[in-house]
Protein backbone atom coordinates (compact mmCIF):
# COMPACT_ATOMS: atom_id res chain seq x y z
CA UNK A 1 0.00 0.00 0.00
CA UNK A 2 1.48 3.68 -1.00
CA UNK A 3 2.07 6.12 1.94
CA UNK A 4 -1.01 7.94 0.56
CA UNK A 5 -3.72 7.69 -2.09
CA UNK A 6 -6.32 9.86 -3.34
CA UNK A 7 -9.35 8.78 -5.19
CA UNK A 8 -10.94 11.06 -7.86
CA UNK A 9 -14.62 9.73 -8.38
CA UNK A 10 -18.19 9.47 -8.30
CA UNK A 11 -19.36 7.83 -4.99
CA UNK A 12 -22.70 7.01 -4.03
CA UNK A 13 -23.54 6.15 -0.32
CA UNK A 14 -26.16 6.18 2.13
CA UNK A 15 -25.31 7.88 5.30
CA UNK A 16 -28.93 7.62 7.18
CA UNK A 17 -31.74 5.27 6.46
CA UNK A 18 -33.57 6.04 3.29
CA UNK A 19 -31.59 8.53 2.32
CA UNK A 20 -28.05 8.41 -0.71
CA UNK A 21 -25.74 11.43 -1.12
CA UNK A 22 -24.19 11.18 -4.91
CA UNK A 23 -20.89 12.78 -4.69
CA UNK A 24 -19.65 13.87 -7.94
CA UNK A 25 -16.11 14.03 -9.14
CA UNK A 26 -15.32 14.45 -5.59
CA UNK A 27 -11.65 13.53 -3.96
CA UNK A 28 -11.35 11.32 -1.15
CA UNK A 29 -7.91 10.86 0.39
CA UNK A 30 -7.16 7.88 2.15
CA UNK A 31 -4.63 7.12 4.46
CA UNK A 32 -1.63 3.98 4.52
CA UNK A 33 -3.67 2.08 6.52
CA UNK A 34 -6.55 2.54 4.69
CA UNK A 35 -8.69 5.09 6.71
CA UNK A 36 -10.44 7.88 4.70
CA UNK A 37 -8.59 11.43 6.16
CA UNK A 38 -10.33 13.59 3.77
CA UNK A 39 -13.94 13.91 1.30
CA UNK A 40 -13.39 17.02 -0.58
CA UNK A 41 -16.23 18.01 -3.16
CA UNK A 42 -15.55 20.01 -6.19
CA UNK A 43 -16.57 23.31 -4.30
CA UNK A 44 -13.94 23.15 -1.67
CA UNK A 45 -11.41 25.78 -1.30
CA UNK A 46 -9.23 23.32 -1.19
CA UNK A 47 -10.36 20.68 -4.30
CA UNK A 48 -7.75 21.77 -6.64
CA UNK A 49 -4.81 22.04 -4.81
CA UNK A 50 -5.22 18.07 -3.61
CA UNK A 51 -5.68 16.78 -7.23
CA UNK A 52 -3.07 18.82 -8.82
CA UNK A 53 -0.25 17.69 -5.50
CA UNK A 54 -1.93 13.92 -5.93
CA UNK A 55 -1.62 14.22 -9.82
CA UNK A 56 2.23 15.14 -9.75
CA UNK A 57 2.81 12.89 -6.87
CA UNK A 58 1.76 9.80 -8.93
CA UNK A 59 -0.42 9.25 -5.96
CA UNK A 60 -3.76 9.71 -8.08
CA UNK A 61 -6.91 7.18 -9.10
CA UNK A 62 -8.96 8.30 -11.31
CA UNK A 63 -12.22 6.33 -11.56
CA UNK A 64 -13.54 8.38 -14.68
CA UNK A 65 -17.15 8.60 -15.36
CA UNK A 66 -17.75 5.33 -13.58
CA UNK A 67 -19.52 4.61 -10.26
CA UNK A 68 -18.26 3.97 -7.32
CA UNK A 69 -20.74 2.04 -4.18
CA UNK A 70 -19.09 1.16 -1.04
CA UNK A 71 -17.92 -2.54 -0.46
CA UNK A 72 -21.12 -4.92 0.91
CA UNK A 73 -21.27 -6.33 3.81
CA UNK A 74 -22.76 -9.38 3.98
CA UNK A 75 -23.75 -10.55 7.32
CA UNK A 76 -24.92 -14.32 7.02
CA UNK A 77 -22.69 -16.69 4.99
CA UNK A 78 -22.86 -20.63 5.71
CA UNK A 79 -19.26 -20.67 3.72
CA UNK A 80 -18.93 -24.90 3.35
CA UNK A 81 -22.50 -25.11 1.82
CA UNK A 82 -20.98 -23.08 -1.60
CA UNK A 83 -21.04 -26.47 -3.53
CA UNK A 84 -24.81 -26.61 -2.73
CA UNK A 85 -26.00 -23.14 -3.89
CA UNK A 86 -28.80 -23.55 -6.07
CA UNK A 87 -29.59 -27.43 -5.74
CA UNK A 88 -32.58 -29.11 -3.86
CA UNK A 89 -34.29 -25.72 -2.75
CA UNK A 90 -37.78 -26.84 -4.05
CA UNK A 91 -37.36 -29.76 -1.51
CA UNK A 92 -38.66 -29.40 2.47
CA UNK A 93 -35.84 -27.74 4.70
CA UNK A 94 -35.67 -31.61 6.86
CA UNK A 95 -34.58 -33.11 2.81
CA UNK A 96 -32.29 -29.94 1.95
CA UNK A 97 -30.55 -30.62 5.52
CA UNK A 98 -30.69 -33.94 5.89
CA UNK A 99 -29.36 -34.98 2.37
CA UNK A 100 -27.60 -32.60 1.08
CA UNK A 101 -26.23 -30.12 3.63
CA UNK A 102 -25.24 -31.92 6.86
CA UNK A 103 -23.77 -34.70 4.27
CA UNK A 104 -21.54 -31.74 2.33
CA UNK A 105 -20.24 -29.81 5.91
CA UNK A 106 -19.04 -33.02 7.30
CA UNK A 107 -16.79 -33.20 4.34
CA UNK A 108 -15.01 -30.82 5.24
CA UNK A 109 -12.63 -32.71 7.75
CA UNK A 110 -10.43 -32.97 4.22
CA UNK A 111 -8.56 -29.61 4.18
CA UNK A 112 -7.99 -30.10 0.56
CA UNK A 113 -11.44 -29.86 -0.21
CA UNK A 114 -12.21 -26.96 2.58
CA UNK A 115 -8.87 -25.25 0.42
CA UNK A 116 -10.77 -25.52 -2.85
CA UNK A 117 -14.05 -24.34 -1.95
CA UNK A 118 -13.23 -21.73 0.46
CA UNK A 119 -10.54 -20.14 -2.02
CA UNK A 120 -13.32 -20.14 -4.92
CA UNK A 121 -16.20 -18.59 -2.62
CA UNK A 122 -14.38 -15.49 -1.80
CA UNK A 123 -13.24 -14.80 -4.95
CA UNK A 124 -16.60 -15.08 -5.83
CA UNK A 125 -17.92 -12.75 -3.06
CA UNK A 126 -15.16 -10.17 -3.62
CA UNK A 127 -16.06 -10.00 -7.61
CA UNK A 128 -19.75 -9.30 -6.53
CA UNK A 129 -18.63 -6.24 -4.37
CA UNK A 130 -18.79 -7.92 -0.71
CA UNK A 131 -15.50 -6.45 1.21
CA UNK A 132 -17.02 -7.77 4.44
CA UNK A 133 -18.47 -11.33 4.94
CA UNK A 134 -19.52 -13.05 8.09
CA UNK A 135 -18.71 -16.59 7.76
CA UNK A 136 -20.24 -20.16 9.66
CA UNK A 137 -17.63 -22.88 8.80
CA UNK A 138 -18.46 -25.98 10.17
CA UNK A 139 -17.67 -27.89 13.00
CA UNK A 140 -14.01 -28.91 11.83
CA UNK A 141 -11.01 -26.45 13.66
CA UNK A 142 -8.64 -26.89 11.08
CA UNK A 143 -10.75 -26.17 8.33
CA UNK A 144 -12.42 -23.50 9.93
CA UNK A 145 -9.22 -21.97 10.30
CA UNK A 146 -8.55 -22.71 6.95
CA UNK A 147 -11.02 -20.34 5.91
CA UNK A 148 -10.14 -16.82 8.05
CA UNK A 149 -6.33 -17.79 6.50
CA UNK A 150 -8.08 -17.58 2.96
CA UNK A 151 -9.51 -14.27 3.73
CA UNK A 152 -7.22 -12.81 5.34
CA UNK A 153 -4.80 -14.27 2.02
CA UNK A 154 -7.31 -12.83 -0.69
CA UNK A 155 -8.09 -9.26 1.20
CA UNK A 156 -11.56 -9.65 2.23
CA UNK A 157 -12.23 -8.55 5.82
CA UNK A 158 -13.85 -11.59 7.47
CA UNK A 159 -15.65 -12.90 10.70
CA UNK A 160 -15.34 -16.84 10.77
CA UNK A 161 -17.13 -19.27 13.31
CA UNK A 162 -16.19 -22.94 14.19
CA UNK A 163 -19.90 -23.88 13.88
CA UNK A 164 -20.82 -26.09 17.54
CA UNK A 165 -23.56 -28.32 17.40
CA UNK A 166 -23.38 -31.14 20.32
CA UNK A 167 -26.98 -31.74 20.70
CA UNK A 168 -27.26 -35.66 19.94
CA UNK A 169 -30.86 -35.51 19.30
CA UNK A 170 -30.99 -33.25 16.97
CA UNK A 171 -27.91 -33.99 14.88
CA UNK A 172 -26.20 -36.48 12.83
CA UNK A 173 -23.65 -38.95 14.45
CA UNK A 174 -21.37 -38.70 11.52
CA UNK A 175 -21.42 -34.57 12.32
CA UNK A 176 -21.32 -33.53 15.52
CA UNK A 177 -18.75 -32.26 17.75
CA UNK A 178 -18.18 -35.64 20.48
CA UNK A 179 -19.10 -33.70 23.57
CA UNK A 180 -19.72 -30.60 25.13
CA UNK A 181 -16.01 -29.87 26.58
CA UNK A 182 -15.13 -30.77 22.88
CA UNK A 183 -16.84 -28.15 21.57
CA UNK A 184 -16.02 -25.40 23.72
CA UNK A 185 -12.60 -26.27 23.86
CA UNK A 186 -12.41 -26.42 20.20
CA UNK A 187 -14.15 -22.67 20.21
CA UNK A 188 -11.55 -21.05 22.24
CA UNK A 189 -8.43 -22.63 20.71
CA UNK A 190 -10.33 -21.43 17.53
CA UNK A 191 -10.47 -17.75 19.13
CA UNK A 192 -6.91 -17.68 19.97
CA UNK A 193 -5.50 -19.24 16.81
CA UNK A 194 -7.34 -16.64 14.58
CA UNK A 195 -6.49 -13.78 16.99
CA UNK A 196 -3.14 -14.54 16.47
CA UNK A 197 -3.48 -14.78 12.66
CA UNK A 198 -5.21 -11.51 12.81
CA UNK A 199 -2.12 -9.25 14.03
CA UNK A 200 -0.91 -9.73 10.62
CA UNK A 201 -4.06 -8.92 8.27
CA UNK A 202 -4.60 -5.68 7.54
CA UNK A 203 -8.37 -5.49 6.39
CA UNK A 204 -8.86 -7.64 9.88
CA UNK A 205 -10.28 -11.48 10.56
CA UNK A 206 -11.96 -11.82 13.68
CA UNK A 207 -13.32 -14.97 15.32
CA UNK A 208 -16.72 -15.96 15.97
CA UNK A 209 -18.47 -17.88 18.50
CA UNK A 210 -21.04 -19.63 16.73
CA UNK A 211 -23.56 -22.18 18.19
CA UNK A 212 -25.53 -23.21 15.13
CA UNK A 213 -28.63 -22.91 16.43
CA UNK A 214 -31.02 -23.20 19.75
CA UNK A 215 -31.99 -27.12 18.47
CA UNK A 216 -28.32 -28.16 18.03
CA UNK A 217 -26.55 -27.18 21.28
CA UNK A 218 -27.03 -28.18 24.63
CA UNK A 219 -27.61 -26.11 27.69
CA UNK A 220 -23.67 -27.11 28.69
CA UNK A 221 -22.33 -25.86 24.73
CA UNK A 222 -24.56 -22.82 25.07
CA UNK A 223 -23.73 -21.82 28.65
CA UNK A 224 -20.14 -22.93 28.18
CA UNK A 225 -19.89 -20.63 24.78
CA UNK A 226 -21.85 -17.51 26.24
CA UNK A 227 -18.61 -18.13 29.01
CA UNK A 228 -16.28 -17.99 26.18
CA UNK A 229 -17.80 -14.59 24.70
CA UNK A 230 -18.00 -12.70 27.83
CA UNK A 231 -14.25 -14.14 28.22
CA UNK A 232 -12.95 -12.97 25.29
CA UNK A 233 -15.24 -10.18 24.39
CA UNK A 234 -16.15 -12.04 21.11
CA UNK A 235 -17.92 -11.57 18.58
CA UNK A 236 -21.31 -14.12 18.29
CA UNK A 237 -23.83 -15.50 15.31
CA UNK A 238 -26.56 -17.98 15.53
CA UNK A 239 -29.38 -18.54 13.79
CA UNK A 240 -32.70 -17.25 15.56
CA UNK A 241 -36.47 -17.86 15.26
CA UNK A 242 -35.79 -18.38 11.84
CA UNK A 243 -38.48 -20.81 11.08
CA UNK A 244 -42.01 -21.91 12.59
CA UNK A 245 -40.26 -25.52 13.47
CA UNK A 246 -37.08 -23.91 15.19
CA UNK A 247 -39.84 -21.44 16.87
CA UNK A 248 -41.52 -24.06 18.16
CA UNK A 249 -38.89 -26.19 19.43
CA UNK A 250 -37.33 -23.89 21.80
CA UNK A 251 -40.80 -23.36 23.24
CA UNK A 252 -41.29 -26.51 23.93
CA UNK A 253 -37.63 -27.12 25.22
CA UNK A 254 -37.27 -23.77 27.42
CA UNK A 255 -41.13 -22.58 27.83
CA UNK A 256 -39.58 -19.32 26.41
CA UNK A 257 -38.85 -17.63 23.08
CA UNK A 258 -35.08 -17.87 21.32
CA UNK A 259 -34.24 -14.36 21.96
CA UNK A 260 -35.06 -14.75 25.62
CA UNK A 261 -32.78 -18.15 25.92
CA UNK A 262 -29.91 -17.27 24.16
CA UNK A 263 -29.84 -14.03 26.38
CA UNK A 264 -29.74 -16.16 29.27
CA UNK A 265 -26.74 -18.09 28.27
CA UNK A 266 -25.24 -14.82 27.55
CA UNK A 267 -25.11 -15.05 23.94
CA UNK A 268 -27.39 -11.33 23.13
CA UNK A 269 -24.95 -8.43 23.66
CA UNK A 270 -23.41 -5.86 21.33
CA UNK A 271 -21.09 -8.00 19.17
CA UNK A 272 -24.22 -10.35 18.86
CA UNK A 273 -25.46 -11.11 14.83
CA UNK A 274 -29.20 -13.37 15.32
CA UNK A 275 -29.53 -14.30 11.73
CA UNK A 276 -33.03 -14.11 10.23
CA UNK A 277 -35.24 -13.06 13.14
CA UNK A 278 -38.77 -13.73 11.03
CA UNK A 279 -40.58 -14.71 14.39
CA UNK A 280 -39.20 -12.16 16.64
CA UNK A 281 -42.08 -9.97 18.51
CA UNK A 282 -42.16 -6.49 19.78
CA UNK A 283 -40.26 -7.71 23.02
CA UNK A 284 -37.02 -9.68 21.18
CA UNK A 285 -37.03 -6.61 19.21
CA UNK A 286 -36.49 -4.26 22.67
CA UNK A 287 -34.41 -6.96 24.19
CA UNK A 288 -31.76 -6.63 20.79
CA UNK A 289 -32.34 -3.32 20.91
CA UNK A 290 -31.48 -2.85 24.64
CA UNK A 291 -28.25 -5.19 24.27
CA UNK A 292 -26.80 -3.80 20.77
CA UNK A 293 -27.38 -6.96 18.68
CA UNK A 294 -28.12 -7.02 15.18
CA UNK A 295 -30.41 -8.90 12.71
CA UNK A 296 -29.09 -10.52 9.31
CA UNK A 297 -31.85 -9.94 7.31
CA UNK A 298 -31.51 -12.96 4.53
CA UNK A 299 -34.53 -12.29 2.31
CA UNK A 300 -33.86 -14.59 -0.54
CA UNK A 301 -33.27 -17.56 2.17
CA UNK A 302 -36.22 -16.57 3.89
CA UNK A 303 -38.58 -16.97 0.74
CA UNK A 304 -37.30 -20.67 0.82
CA UNK A 305 -36.97 -21.56 4.09
CA UNK A 306 -38.43 -19.57 7.00
CA UNK A 307 -42.23 -19.30 6.62
CA UNK A 308 -42.11 -15.48 6.52
CA UNK A 309 -40.93 -12.20 5.90
CA UNK A 310 -38.90 -10.11 8.82
CA UNK A 311 -40.21 -6.79 9.60
CA UNK A 312 -37.55 -4.82 9.29
CA UNK A 313 -39.49 -1.17 9.35
CA UNK A 314 -41.04 -2.19 12.91
CA UNK A 315 -38.04 -2.99 14.22
CA UNK A 316 -35.48 -0.47 12.96
CA UNK A 317 -38.30 1.90 14.89
CA UNK A 318 -37.19 -0.05 17.51
CA UNK A 319 -33.46 0.71 17.27
CA UNK A 320 -32.38 -2.84 16.65
CA UNK A 321 -29.25 -2.67 13.91
CA UNK A 322 -30.17 -4.52 10.69
CA UNK A 323 -27.93 -5.65 7.73
CA UNK A 324 -28.12 -7.99 4.99
CA UNK A 325 -27.27 -11.56 4.29
CA UNK A 326 -27.23 -14.26 1.75
CA UNK A 327 -27.20 -17.50 3.85
CA UNK A 328 -25.79 -19.17 1.04
CA UNK A 329 -26.86 -21.88 0.42
CA UNK A 330 -30.42 -21.64 2.11
CA UNK A 331 -29.98 -18.62 -0.33
CA UNK A 332 -28.84 -19.55 -4.32
CA UNK A 333 -27.35 -16.13 -4.89
CA UNK A 334 -23.63 -14.95 -3.43
CA UNK A 335 -24.83 -11.31 -4.21
CA UNK A 336 -25.76 -8.70 -2.05
CA UNK A 337 -27.18 -7.08 -5.27
CA UNK A 338 -29.81 -9.76 -5.93
CA UNK A 339 -30.54 -9.26 -1.68
CA UNK A 340 -31.40 -5.99 -1.76
CA UNK A 341 -33.92 -6.59 -4.48
CA UNK A 342 -35.46 -9.35 -3.04
CA UNK A 343 -35.58 -6.83 0.73
CA UNK A 344 -37.88 -4.77 -1.70
CA UNK A 345 -40.12 -7.59 -2.94
CA UNK A 346 -40.50 -8.98 0.58
CA UNK A 347 -41.38 -6.31 1.87
CA UNK A 348 -44.41 -5.08 -0.63
CA UNK A 349 -45.51 -8.31 -0.30
CA UNK A 350 -45.63 -8.45 3.24
CA UNK A 351 -47.24 -4.52 2.99
CA UNK A 352 -49.96 -6.03 0.76
CA UNK A 353 -50.50 -9.53 1.77
CA UNK A 354 -50.41 -12.62 -0.33
CA UNK A 355 -53.64 -14.11 0.64
CA UNK A 356 -56.03 -12.93 -2.49
CA UNK A 357 -59.28 -14.59 -0.67
CA UNK A 358 -58.51 -12.65 2.44
CA UNK A 359 -60.24 -8.97 2.33
CA UNK A 360 -57.66 -5.98 0.94
CA UNK A 361 -57.36 -4.06 4.33
CA UNK A 362 -56.83 -7.21 6.01
CA UNK A 363 -54.43 -9.32 4.11
CA UNK A 364 -50.98 -7.28 4.79
CA UNK A 365 -49.07 -5.41 7.25
CA UNK A 366 -49.16 -1.67 7.09
CA UNK A 367 -46.03 0.35 7.15
CA UNK A 368 -43.47 -2.53 5.89
CA UNK A 369 -42.44 -1.60 2.65
CA UNK A 370 -38.45 -1.29 2.45
CA UNK A 371 -37.84 1.31 -0.50
CA UNK A 372 -34.51 0.59 -3.20
CA UNK A 373 -32.03 2.91 -0.85
CA UNK A 374 -33.30 1.10 2.43
CA UNK A 375 -32.04 -1.99 1.08
CA UNK A 376 -28.68 0.08 -0.09
CA UNK A 377 -28.22 1.26 3.77
CA UNK A 378 -28.67 -2.05 4.81
CA UNK A 379 -26.19 -3.90 2.24
CA UNK A 380 -23.95 -1.24 3.26
CA UNK A 381 -24.18 1.15 6.46
CA UNK A 382 -26.34 -1.26 8.19
CA UNK A 383 -24.00 -3.39 8.25
CA UNK A 384 -21.11 -1.53 9.67
CA UNK A 385 -23.50 -0.50 12.23
CA UNK A 386 -24.30 -4.16 12.88
CA UNK A 387 -20.85 -5.11 13.44
CA UNK A 388 -19.53 -1.85 14.99
CA UNK A 389 -17.39 -0.85 12.74
CA UNK A 390 -16.47 2.15 10.54
CA UNK A 391 -17.49 0.35 6.90
CA UNK A 392 -20.13 1.41 4.65
CA UNK A 393 -19.78 4.97 4.27
CA UNK A 394 -17.33 7.44 2.16
CA UNK A 395 -16.79 9.33 4.93
CA UNK A 396 -13.71 11.02 7.19
CA UNK A 397 -12.38 8.28 9.72
CA UNK A 398 -14.64 5.70 7.80
CA UNK A 399 -12.17 2.64 5.89
CA UNK A 400 -12.20 2.97 2.34
CA UNK A 401 -13.43 0.06 1.30
CA UNK A 402 -15.48 0.44 -2.67
CA UNK A 403 -16.68 -1.26 -5.79
CA UNK A 404 -16.40 0.38 -8.49
CA UNK A 405 -19.33 -0.17 -11.33
CA UNK A 406 -18.88 0.55 -14.88
CA UNK A 407 -22.77 0.65 -16.69
CA UNK A 408 -20.93 0.41 -20.09
CA UNK A 409 -19.68 -3.13 -19.77
CA UNK A 410 -19.95 -4.83 -23.04
CA UNK A 411 -20.91 -7.95 -21.34
CA UNK A 412 -23.70 -6.35 -19.64
CA UNK A 413 -24.40 -2.87 -21.04
CA UNK A 414 -26.78 -0.50 -18.91
CA UNK A 415 -27.61 2.53 -21.63
CA UNK A 416 -29.40 5.21 -19.80
CA UNK A 417 -30.77 6.60 -23.15
CA UNK A 418 -30.38 9.99 -21.50
CA UNK A 419 -33.57 9.59 -19.57
CA UNK A 420 -33.68 9.05 -15.79
CA UNK A 421 -29.72 10.78 -15.41
CA UNK A 422 -30.77 12.00 -12.02
CA UNK A 423 -27.93 10.66 -9.86
CA UNK A 424 -31.00 8.37 -7.36
CA UNK A 425 -32.23 6.81 -10.71
CA UNK A 426 -28.69 5.62 -12.01
CA UNK A 427 -28.14 4.63 -8.61
CA UNK A 428 -31.48 2.26 -8.91
CA UNK A 429 -30.95 0.84 -12.10
CA UNK A 430 -27.04 -0.11 -11.06
CA UNK A 431 -28.40 -1.79 -7.68
CA UNK A 432 -31.33 -3.26 -10.10
CA UNK A 433 -29.50 -4.27 -12.91
CA UNK A 434 -25.31 -4.89 -12.40
CA UNK A 435 -23.70 -7.99 -12.56
CA UNK A 436 -20.37 -9.05 -11.89
CA UNK A 437 -19.49 -7.59 -15.27
CA UNK A 438 -19.88 -4.20 -14.14
CA UNK A 439 -18.01 -4.47 -11.05
CA UNK A 440 -14.32 -3.64 -12.76
CA UNK A 441 -12.35 -2.61 -8.98
CA UNK A 442 -13.06 -3.70 -5.54
CA UNK A 443 -10.90 -2.20 -2.96
CA UNK A 444 -10.36 -3.23 0.98
CA UNK A 445 -8.92 -0.90 3.02
CA UNK A 446 -7.60 0.80 0.26
CA UNK A 447 -6.29 -1.95 -0.84
CA UNK A 448 -6.93 -3.26 -4.38
CA UNK A 449 -8.11 -6.60 -4.33
CA UNK A 450 -10.44 -7.82 -7.47
CA UNK A 451 -9.66 -10.82 -9.00
CA UNK A 452 -6.78 -11.64 -6.76
CA UNK A 453 -4.08 -13.90 -7.31
CA UNK A 454 -4.07 -17.44 -6.95
CA UNK A 455 -2.70 -18.73 -3.31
Amino acid sequence: MRSKQVFKGNFFHAPTYGKAEYLEKALITVNKQGIIESVLSQSSSDYQEVLTEAEASNLLVDFGDKFVLPGFIDLHIHAPQWPQAGVALDEPLNVWLDECTFPLEARYSNLEFAKKVYSDLVRQLLNRGTTTAVYFATQHLESSIELAKISAQLGQRAFVGKVAMDNPEQTHDYYRDESSEQAIADTESFIVRVRELAKNVTQGVYPVVTPRFVPSCTDETLRGLGILAQKYDAYVQTHCSEGQWEHGYVLDRYGKRDADVLADFGLVNDKSIMDHCNFVNDHDGELFAKHGAAIAHCPISNAYFANGVLPVNRLKKQGVKVGLGTDISGGFSPSLYDNIKQTVISSRMLTDGVDVTIEQEKRGVSDSRVSVLEAFYLATRGGGEALSLPVGLFKEGQIFDAQVLDPNQPANNLPGFDIYTEPLSRLAKLLYLSTPANITEVWVQGNKVKNPKEI
